[in-house]
């Protein structure tokens, strides 16, 4: 079948809009050392970049909300993936041609955030809208590839640096360019189709006002913070609890964490269509909890890291399996819809590490504290999956 006619294709550009999704917000992080060495930049100030990035993915999620059903899918997330390799290719010049280098810093990240945004409201209702079946396992497929794109950036990049040299950073930061600049052909030739047709889609007024709804965006929020609060602080657990480099920490936290994450939606992609979505998320949520009471309390180093593990596993199928969830019960929502739980999940992802740093803080820097803390995200999740099912019953 022609490329212009095969969902196929269409659900490939999709997988790859995930991996720039990946490149996004896993690469600029390796270099923040980096940034303060060569442009004696202060680590407050390059610790405000992630917050640049994500509430420049913030805003975007709630413009993309009303713009995306009235332009279209297709030039949008186009146009995402222009503005990821802008972003990224202004990443290496930028810097050394502005008279402040870390403007050139700040303003390649909205670049390349902007397109980070588009991607995560457009791609999951691409797929939805495509004409396969097994639409949950497809959800969860999807967003593996995240997880697979995140373990790509940090393991490929550390490998680049140490063949390379760490100065050589500029040439990474355009490799990586590469992916989405493929993407931009691949999703000008593949076939499209909307989630709702136009005017059909529940507005914001209308889903801010359904109950079901605001119940799913509490789940998202959960979902993101869940996966935060414990990934934020995987490379600070290896490097603490195993005592090694932080080289090794990040390929021992962060992407063993990514890993079983992304080991986890293919696990349901494969065998979960059978279990009941609300199930499978309590069952997610309960495994959640007691991975951060592992990793918090464990006397061995080795079962903190474990416990990270699992926890990455747990809360793997938490996002997908809510937008999964939400196409069930509001068929309705149309992209609005996953613009807005996408939007909720962004909150969540900002809430969960800085519930762990605000009680870690307030209980003399105990970290152990502050992460079990963060317990109560995938509790309310819990809790609210139970009283939603005892209420349809």
């Amino acid at each position: 079948m022609s490329i212009r006619t095969n969902f196929r294709h269409t659900i490939a550009a999709c997988y790859i809009g995930y991996i720039t999704q990946a490149i996004i917000n896993n690469f600029l992080p390796l270099l923040f050392i980096t940034f303060n060495s060569t442009y004696n930049i202060s680590l407050e100030k390059i610790g405000l970049l992630v917050s640049v990035n994500f509430f420049t993915q913030l805003l975007v999620d709630m413009i993309a909300a009303k713009a995306a059903d009235k332009i279209g899918y297709r030039v949008l997330v186009v146009a995402a993936h222009v503005f990821a390799v802008i972003g990224l290719v202004s990443l290496s010049f930028l810097p050394d041609l502005l008279p402040d280098p870390y403007i050139g810093i700040c303003f390649s990240v909205i670049l390349y955030a902007i397109g980070g945004g588009l991607t995560e409201v457009l791609i999951s209702p691409i797929v939805e809208a495509c004409p396969t079946d097994g639409k949950s396992a497809a959800m969860s497929l999807l967003h593996s590839f995240y997880c697979w794109g995140s373990v790509l950036v940090v393991a490929g990049t550390t490998v680049f640096f140490s063949v390379f040299g760490i100065e050589m950073w500029r040439i990474a930061a355009c490799f990586w360019a590469i992916i989405p600049l493929f993407n931009i052909f691949y999703f000008m030739l593949v076939p499209i189709n909307r989630l709702t047709e136009e005017g059909e889609g529940m507005g914001v007024r209308q889903l801010l006002k359904s109950g079901i709804f605001r119940i799913l965006a509490v789940f998202m929020l959960c979902a993101g913070a869940s996966e935060l609060a414990m990934s934020q602080w995987a490379s600070a657990f290896a490097e603490s609890g195993l005592n090694v480099s932080k080289t090794m920490g990040d390929l021992l936290g962060p992407c063993f964490f990514a890993v079983l994450m992304g080991a986890s939606r293919i696990v349901h992609a494969k065998f979960g269509e059978g279990i009941g979505l609300e199930k499978y998320l309590s069952i997610s949520a309960l495994v959640c909890i007691a991975s951060y009471i592992i990793a918090a309390f464990s006397p061995v180093p080795i079962l903190s890291l474990i416990g990270c593990g699992i926890c990455g596993f747990s809360v793997g199928e938490m996002w997908p399996g809510t937008f999964s969830l939400a196409t069930e019960k509001c068929p309705k929502g149309g992209t609005t819809m996953f613009a807005l739980l996408a939007l909720a999940g962004d909150c969540g992802c900002g809430l969960g590490p800085t519930v762990v740093g605000f009680v870690s803080g307030a209980l003399g820097d105990n970290l152990k504290l502050g992460i079990v803390s963060a317990v109560v995200f995938p509790l309310i999740l819990f809790t609210g999956l139970a009283l939603t099912g005892k209420k349809k019953a």
